[in-house]
């Protein structure tokens, strides 16, 4: 009973250690970002297995004599492990299955710049059109244009220390068309998300528009979203 403890345990340090490398293996290009999302698929199967026999063996008084702390130790692991990825479909789930968010549904800023850079990408270039424009408005209804009375060379000016504040690198930025581009790297799994930034002359100030676009993935899990919303903050606190 004493292996088949340590056999629970050492099934929960596996799946822990499934989620671990699933991100940074990606991110170092060691397998496809498919075989990382494989990886965290079986990190949960596992960690839930692990905890789920553990609990199964601490209730049998005749396998839990002496082996508590393996037992215990498999559970926490196991569930913690498998929660990760279980937060992660949950988020995917709540949003829409899109990649490419702008605060101009109508007329979105154009990537020029940073349009080689996606030569070999998954995801095409260009805007696809009213369904995820539809889509967008349902599920993000804030990402909408910045309006500012600030002059556009001083709102570009800093639109630009913003981006880099991010850590975003600047592929582009062109103040004559009031156009910045951008690409920003994802922490865990390393994925590269392009942006542009359109600074217009309105109403005698500046209107502000942002895209953000994933190069892989037919969900980005709300990251884009969230991107905008950290640079209009963030601009809008510089602006102020």
């Amino acid at each position: 009973m004493k292996l088949l403890s340590r056999l629970v345990l050492l099934a929960a340090v596996i799946a822990l250690l499934m989620l671990l490398v699933a991100g940074p293996g990606t991110r170092l290009e060691f397998w496809d970002f498919r075989f990382g999302f494989t990886l965290m698929r079986w990190a949960l199967y596992v960690g839930v297995g692990a905890a789920g026999l553990g609990l199964i063996l601490l209730l049998i008084p005749r396998t839990r004599s002496g082996n508590v702390l393996p037992l215990v130790a498999a559970m926490v692991i196991g569930l913690g492990t498998a929660t990760v990825p279980w937060l992660l479909v949950q988020q995917a789930q709540s949003v829409p299955r899109i990649h490419d968010i702008t605060t101009d549904t109508h007329n979105p800023p154009e990537f020029i710049a940073v349009a080689p850079l996606r030569a070999d990408a998954p995801n095409p270039i260009e805007y696809e059109g009213e369904e995820i424009a539809r889509q967008q408005r349902e599920a993000y209804p804030d990402i909408v244009p910045l309006e500012t009375d600030v002059y556009p060379a001083i709102v570009f000016d800093r639109a630009l220390e913003t981006a880099q504040t991010l850590g975003w690198e600047i592929v582009a930025a062109d103040s004559d068309n009031g156009r910045i581009e951008a690409t920003d790297t994802t922490f865990w799994f390393g994925f590269k998300d392009d942006v542009v930034i359109r600074i217009q002359g309105s109403n005698g100030g500046s209107r502000v528009d942002v895209r953000s676009k994933s190069r892989v993935g037919l969900s980005d899990v709300g990251a884009n979203a969230a991107r905008i919303r950290r640079f209009m903050d963030a601009l809008d606190e510089r602006l102020h």
